[in-house]
């Protein structure tokens, strides 16, 4: 070993040394790959990791599992999941198309579907020069492979016109036609694929099954303005009546596409031009059911929330965990300011805007569902969440439904006499909101100002009527567009000729069903699952949000069978639509002849207890009564194949009830 010399530190040798050799001190003595792992932090800032590079860690393992189990799921035999569950659960039932084969079934009356909203694809047939290669390619359903490469085009390319509600310049998307525009979702997550198929065993094809596409972002009325979309269902209608024989058709809608059925019915019977010129008997000549599977006939909560600021239970959910991150400039794009910026410009997000208002869904101190019970455990296939205790009082904290709106949870429970509500309805809006960043992705925010801010929250609760005041306060030129297309309130006079403009067709409260005494409606949905029903909120402070408004998380009760949670108030309900909106219609309004159903029209409530699947091989379960899951639930797929062979309500088995919807419906004092 050659002879090592400490070099001295005062000497400034005249030119640098050939070899020389110089002894490590303490603190330089470190083993080679220590000595690199050092060298390698130096390099990248002291080993701070940032935030971009979390995320791209983080998508990168998600990428790589995601694939790395898809690959696994096709390279595994077809049978062997069903294998597996059989060796778990026992042999599995038949479909019910198998079923009913087998009992001799057949393909009888000529059946439609209409999607709700946000399930139908849509195409792209003209756009803008980021959009280039995109033509006829799916921007909504489908891989949402453009979300990712491009996400500020596709952006622009599904917002509508913030003053027409159509078509911006240059930008034309279409909804996709045939079975295929919604029969799945995204690859792997059925919608109508599972009941397409199993009515095919009996016989159906597309000459006797129709999909009535349309883009579900228009107003309803607007959909036939640019598409003529309801004249193409009305005359397909009478084409598959016409060449089955004259069957009468079975219309099956789902979620927003119930609503858009019952503007239907109004505009066909409609003289022209306003309407489509059918007829009062049209609908008797040409339907013989509707069957509503999910459908929010007074509209849900979730939708306040939604226009409100832009979120929902698991949004807000996702802001507490990961606080700033979807408000933040990241990659300069503001997540949830796109998002409210271009869901605004969706007409028929107000379709779905709670109808009634404190009539239907209670005010300060009640509310139909007074006394429900949330079930914080897993209930039984035959037992049901939502029952009160002894004497029919609930023995958890009572909650004040009616109150959609709070601000802080300890408004949300308080008396009414302690509630002193400031008005923010002459609130005068001033300069904007303190970040300028904002301006980047205007919204109607931009025009709100401190003021009007600190006035919304000063107000402290709004109920169903008051939750309408709140959106026309704080997003004007949205509801403008929104008030001419929807109303929300119930009719004192239904033969005042006002309710002959379209505007009120697709509210159930404001309209008659047809003349057509031997047709039947079905309300069909699920039940047993927590529903939003109100909501908790606070001022967002944050000086990297542009919604000044947010879901309080942090109001929460610990008890597992309490109704708060995260900020939320929940209800029996499939997730999306509470019960008191699927099934109120059907269990009171309509049940019999009323004023709004003259013709007596028969009326049937099927609901379907939630059973989630009892393993992750069973995918997303033959019991499920999640809001669009429901569409994969073999019960309410026999009822409709049934129904579709030509069985009525009581070969069904009439009623079939597991919540309180009807103790409910007769807290509600309607004029009938």
């Amino acid at each position: 070993m050659p002879l090592i010399h400490r070099k001295k530190p005062t000497e400034k040798p005249s030119s640098p040394p050939s070899e020389e050799v110089v002894v490590p001190d303490e603190d330089s003595q470190k083993k080679p790959h220590e000595s690199s792992k050092s060298h390698h932090k130096k390099s990248n800032g002291g080993g701070k990791w940032s935030c971009i590079d979390s995320c791209c860690w983080f998508i990168g393992c998600v990428c790589v599992t995601w694939w790395f189990l898809l690959f696994l799921y096709n390279a595994m035999p077809a049978s062997f999941p069903q294998y597996v569950t059989e060796r778990i659960t026992g042999p599995l039932p038949d479909p019910p198309g198998v079923k009913l084969k087998k009992e001799g079934l057949k393909a009888k009356h000529p059946v439609v579907f209409i999607p709700g909203i946000v399930t139908g694809g849509l195409e792209l047939w003209e756009g803008k020069q980021c959009a280039d290669g995109l033509f006829r390619k799916r921007l909504w359903g489908g891989t949402f492979g453009e979300v990712y490469k491009r996400p500020l085009c596709w952006v622009e390319h599904m917002s509508l016109d913030n003053v027409t509600g159509l078509d911006p310049a240059g930008i034309r998307v279409r909804a996709v036609s045939g079975l295929v525009a919604a029969d799945y979702f995204a690859p792997g997550y059925f919608v109508w694929a599972v009941l397409i198929a199993n009515l095919a065993h009996i016989g159906y094809e597309e000459k006797n099954m129709y999909m009535a596409a349309y883009d579900w972002r228009l107003s309803f009325q607007n959909t036939e303005v640019r598409d003529q979309t309801l004249s193409r269902m009305k005359s397909n209608i009478e084409l598959m009546v016409s060449t089955n024989g004259g069957k009468k058709a079975v219309i099956v809608p789902h979620s927003m596409g119930v609503l858009y059925f019952l503007h239907f019915m109004k505009w066909v019977e409609a003289p022209a031009p306003m309407g489509g010129g059918g007829g009062p008997d049209w609908c008797a000549k040409y339907i013989k059911a509707v069957m509503n599977i999910g459908g929010p006939f007074l509209g849900v909560p979730k939708a306040v929330a939604g226009l409100f600021s832009a979120e929902a239970k698991d949004v807000a959910v996702a802001r507490a965990i990961a606080p700033g991150f979807l408000d933040t400039d990241i990659f300069r794009l503001q997540t949830l300011q796109h998002v409210m910026r271009m869901t605004r410009t969706w007409d028929s997000t107000m379709s779905m805007l709670p109808k009634g208002g404190d009539t239907i869904w209670g005010g300060l101190d009640w509310s139909p569902e007074k006394g429900h019970t949330c079930c914080g455990k897993k209930q039984k296939s035959n037992e049901t969440c939502g029952e009160a205790g002894e004497n029919g009082v609930s023995k958890t904290k009572p909650v004040n439904y009616g109150r959609i709106i709070s601000f802080g949870k300890e408004v949300a429970e308080a008396a009414p006499s302690e509630i002193n509500n400031i008005d923010f309805r002459g609130a005068v809006k001033g300069q904007s909101i303190p970040n300028h960043t904002c301006r980047d992705v205007w919204t109607e925010y931009h025009d709100m100002g401190i003021a009007g801010i600190k006035a919304i929250a000063e107000y402290k609760v709004y109920t169903a009527d008051e939750a309408i005041d709140l959106l026309h306060y704080v997003a004007p030129k949205m509801m403008a567009r929104g008030s001419a297309h929807f109303s929300y309130g119930i009719a004192d006079d239904l033969d005042d000729p006002k309710y002959q403009q379209p505007k009120y067709w697709s509210n159930p409260l404001e309209t008659k069903l047809p003349n057509a005494p031997e047709m039947e409606i079905y309300s069909l949905y699920g039940v047993g699952i927590p529903t939003e029903r109100a909501y908790v909120y606070k001022l967002n402070q944050s000086p990297d949000s542009c919604i000044p408004f947010q879901i309080f998380t942090s109001a929460h009760e610990e008890d597992e069978d309490s109704c708060l949670k995260a900020g939320v108030y929940n209800v029996d309900g499939d997730e999306t639509v509470p019960v008191l909106s699927a099934g109120f219609m059907c269990a009171k309004a309509w049940r019999g002849k009323t004023r709004f159903n003259p013709s007596g029209i028969k009326t049937y409530i099927r609901e379907y207890n939630h059973s989630p699947p009892a393993n992750l091989l069973e995918g997303r379960g033959t019991q499920s009564g999640a809001h669009v899951d429901i569409m994969g639930n073999f019960a309410l797929i026999e009822d409709i194949m049934r129904v579709a062979a030509g069985g009525n309500g009581s070969d069904i088995g009439h009623d079939q009830v597991h919540s309180g919807i009807f103790e409910w419906s007769e807290r509600i004092d309607l004029k009938l």
